[in-house]
């Protein structure tokens, strides 16, 4: 039996929850800006995005386009409402739905659907319950295929609120005029070296021999564009209650300007860490790899590989330091080299971060910083890492998780680090990634 992978992806998802809730808002150009007044539209409504303002776009050049654009702040709590409904919705139409973001979801029908009388009953009841228990503003556009790749395809082709089918019949007229990066896993770079191969569309592609992709991209990433170009893909909807196989967590965040106070910056990098190792700890999992990144009128960055395993914020930030630290002092660190991010002392575990380094390489470079980010991967689960024999470790071990504990139940940075006892507080905000997903679970049995 061919199986039948629906894709359904709100309209205009931020934007529309705020038409819903403010009638003064319906019809009308808004363009939703994130709560740290940052001038940058994060979301733009559907008659917005009709006049040509796209999101993410300034909101000084959203006022060229269109003087009368409303800006409204985000209400990410409220949007991560807004989707654990929508999620329970899905669940009445299949038991194997996949939370692939905060807007948007696979479901496989393939044995539901006979239930609705076939698959477009289905979408059009399905889209009946979602004007009546979500909101009438709040609309959703579906792909139907055999596959999540052109599922996912298809429902970008008929918004909003529209249902598209890609099948084998008509797959080479949707890849003949198709971009390459309207696929999920094709972004800028690969299509770049795509064109450089004299593929610039999906229906190039698909007449491209699987030996050339596999000596241009290698094994892996070969086989899957080939894949694409044929219009196959065999991967399962993962039902949302299974905790997922995560391979990476990360954290970014665009300061609200430019910012000079090495200081703040270095703040706002270590609350990124605290938050990305809590997202790793609530995943009962380590990590050896690590990651940062600094952009503005210069970037810093950094990434190494550890021999041991971390999972605290801590640890995670003296290894950023001290990657930034050896980038500001122009030296490479060779594959021998162990970063040295914590020494045991008789006092307790003392940090080899430098932060004192760190803020004077930075304030002595005059610079400004607008994007801070950080990442950890290579992942393992806590139960195939050995326990340490060190009792500082252990201990160590027992404070976070009570530290833990007293965030979940009195809120969070309810307990922080003392370098952040003065800095400002980055909201913790859903978003649609893998380990939000898999809180959206958890949450749910609260």
């Amino acid at each position: 039996m061919q199986r039948i992978i629906l894709h359904i992806d709100f309209d205009s998802f931020f934007a529309s929850v705020e038409q819903q809730d403010n009638l003064l808002l319906r019809n009308r150009p808004i363009g939703v800006t994130a709560t740290n007044g940052r001038t940058c539209i994060i979301a733009a409504s559907r008659e917005a995005k009709r006049l040509g303002i796209k999101s993410p776009s300034r909101t000084s050049e959203a006022k060229q386009i269109c003087s009368s654009i409303i800006f409204v702040p985000a209400h990410f709590v409220h949007y991560w409402e807004i989707s654990r409904k929508f999620v329970a919705l899905c669940a009445n139409f299949s038991p194997t739905v996949e939370v692939f973001s905060l807007d948007e979801v696979f479901m496989d029908v393939t044995y539901t659907a006979p239930l609705f009388g076939g698959v477009y009953p289905l979408i059009t009841e399905f889209k009946k319950r979602l004007r009546e228990e979500v909101g009438e503003c709040i609309t959703a556009s579906v792909g139907v295929a055999s596959n999540k790749i052109l599922a996912k395809l298809a429902s970008g082709m008929r918004k909003p609120d529209g249902v598209m089918t890609i099948t084998k019949e008509n797959l080479w007229n949707v890849y003949k005029e198709m971009k390459l990066t309207a696929i999920c896993g094709i972004g800028g770079r690969i299509e770049s070296r795509l064109q450089q191969m004299g593929i610039y569309t999906l229906h190039h592609l698909q007449k491209a021999p699987l030996s050339a992709l596999i000596a241009e991209f290698g094994n892996v990433e070969g086989h899957f564009l080939w894949n694409v170009g044929q219009g196959e893909d065999d991967r399962q909807v993962i039902p949302h209650e299974l905790k997922p196989d995560v391979k990476s967590v990360g954290r970014q965040y665009c300061l609200p300007q430019n910012e000079y106070d090495s200081r703040k910056v270095l703040q706002n990098l270590y609350e990124l860490c605290e938050e990305v190792t809590l997202k790793l700890r609530r995943l009962d999992k380590k990590a050896r790899s690590i990651g940062f990144y600094l952009g503005g009128e210069k970037v810093y960055s950094g990434k190494y590989t550890f021999d041991h395993y971390i999972n605290t914020g801590s640890d995670l930030f003296n290894g950023c330091l001290y990657l930034l630290n050896r980038h500001c002092e122009e030296t490479t660190i060779v594959a021998d080299e162990a970063i040295p991010i914590r020494c045991r002392t008789e006092q307790g575990i003392a940090p080899y971060g430098h932060k004192t380094a760190a803020i004077a390489w930075l304030r002595n470079d005059g610079n400004y910083i607008r994007h801070v980010s950080v990442w950890m991967s290579h992942l393992e689960d806590n139960a195939n890492i050995p326990s340490s024999i060190f009792p500082i470790d252990q201990k160590q071990q027992k404070v976070i998780k009570v530290i833990d504990r007293l965030n979940d139940k009195y809120g969070d940075h309810t307990i922080r680090n003392a370098f952040l006892l003065y800095a400002d507080r980055l909201t913790t905000v859903p978003n649609g990634y893998t380990v939000n997903r898999y809180e959206l679970r958890v949450d749910q049995k609260v």
